[in-house]
């Protein structure tokens, strides 16, 4: 199962479970995230096309981190004593994908993390 699907100015290919990693905005670190644009949704033989998106389909993320990326850039010309270093700094939001849902379709319920008991230690005799 897999959907294809737009953000901004570019599509990502999203699959229960995968990263994306998407521009930056403005989340905190494990809020949800629903992007509806999708353009294609695929389960098994079921294949939904959209003209542009596929209607009600969506996909639920989890952002899991914001990170970014240092990108120096250098221009030099010899014996010209000319040298220029700038940088810049592209600010990301890292998202794992929970579910990929069609129109209709809900999200499984969470279920709550329960704690095993510790194990007995053993006796020595």
């Amino acid at each position: 199962m897999y959907a294809i699907f737009e953000d901004g100015s570019r599509q990502y290919r999203a699959e229960p479970g995968g990263v994306v990693v998407l521009d930056y905005r403005e989340v905190e670190v494990g809020a949800t995230l629903e992007l509806n644009k999708v353009l294609l949704y695929q389960n098994g033989g079921e294949t939904l096309i959209g003209r542009p998106l596929v209607e009600g389909a969506k996909v639920v993320a989890e952002v899991t981190e914001l990170t970014r990326k240092k990108t120096m850039i250098q221009k030099f010309r010899r014996r010209k004593n000319y040298r220029r270093l700038k940088g810049h700094t592209q600010h990301y939001v890292r998202c794992r994908v929970k579910h990929v849902l069609k129109a209709g379709e809900q999200p499984p319920a969470e279920q709550p993390k329960t704690e095993q008991p510790a194990a007995p230690a053993p006796t020595a005799t």
